[in-house]
């Protein structure tokens, strides 16, 4: 027999599907009706955006009721703050922080991360990096989108600038980098190649433009 957890697992997009089955094996059985309410709202909104998502859509896709809804969230807006909170942010760790965070040799990491760009670039490729396309849809109209997206950016911006800095006291890249600014770049950089690679539905736009990110991070190794 199928359980919730495989339910909600068959649900997922493909990008973030590995994710999301260790999110929702993570948490306690009388939880996994919020975890599947979370796990419809993800995909919704990527596809559609937030203001595009449909409650009805979310509910058909788990099987569950406005009551069951609204009792874990009472509103579409704490829904898609809690999205970015707990799925997107769980996505972004798994992929990005925690790499960068846990290596012994922070621009090996930096550039492995770049290196995966191939595997994962028919996957991300379709709908985007769902951090900004919530950016770019809701910053400017929603105050607290805007500040829960920003908790999570400068999350992604300390990671990468940590790792600079530990690769800078181990003598690993040039003294007079401004470690800050470089992960400004190199996530704004990020951000761009995808949104970019999105619009034009190219894999090779993605790849060509994570390439030249190498090549830029190559040159502020000593």
């Amino acid at each position: 027999m199928i359980s919730e957890q495989q339910i909600a697992f068959l649900h997922l997009t493909d990008a973030y599907r590995l994710v999301y089955y260790e999110f929702v094996e993570s948490i306690k059985q009388p939880n996994i009706t919020r975890a599947k309410i979370l796990e419809a709202a993800y995909a919704e909104i990527h596809r559609q955006g937030f203001q595009g998502a449909s409650i009805a859509s979310i509910l058909s896709s788990t099987g569950l009721t406005k009551g069951a809804l609204y009792h874990h969230f009472p509103t579409k807006q704490a829904l898609g703050l809690a999205v970015v909170d707990e799925i997107i942010r769980k996505v972004l760790t798994n992929l990005f922080f925690e790499p960068l965070r846990t290596s012994q040799k922070p621009m090996e990491a930096l550039l492995a991360i770049l290196e995966n760009v191939p595997k994962i670039a028919g996957k991300l490729l379709p709908l985007g990096c769902p951090m900004n396309n919530l950016m770019q849809e809701m910053s400017p109209i929603d105050p607290q989108f805007r500040e829960h997206l920003n908790i999570l950016l400068n999350e992604w911006l300390i990671s990468v600038e940590q790792a600079l800095q530990r690769a800078q006291t181990a003598g690993d890249l040039k003294s007079d980098v401004d470690c800050k600014a470089a992960a400004l770049f190199i996530v704004s950089a990020w951000e761009g190649c995808v949104g970019t690679a999105k619009n034009l539905q190219s894999i090779d736009a993605l790849l060509n433009c994570g390439r030249q990110l190498q090549t830029y991070i190559h040159s502020l190794i000593r």
